[in-house]
């Protein structure tokens, strides 16, 4: 394996090292930094349709984000060709 030194911030060095942690509970087994990188690459590029369901709102907040996107398609116009 090729390897490579990268400079990253301590929060984000703390961050990837506490998911790493987190992959080693989930599979019981030693977890390196770097296969908790491929791993998050690889959720990170999931389907959208894999986020269904994932962000939670209450009912005004629906109602509030409905209300905006109305807004917004109504100011939307296509230029003309």
């Amino acid at each position: 394996m090729e390897t490579k030194t990268i400079k990253i911030s301590k929060e984000n060095y703390e961050w990837l090292c506490e998911e790493a942690g987190k992959l080693q509970a989930k599979e019981k087994k030693t977890v390196s930094i770097d296969e908790a990188l491929s791993k998050l690459h690889k959720k990170m590029n999931g389907k959208i349709s894999d986020l269904a369901g994932a962000w939670k709102m209450d009912d005004k907040e629906v109602e509030t984000f409905m209300e905006d996107l109305d807004r917004g398609w109504k100011r939307w116009k296509l230029e003309s060709a």
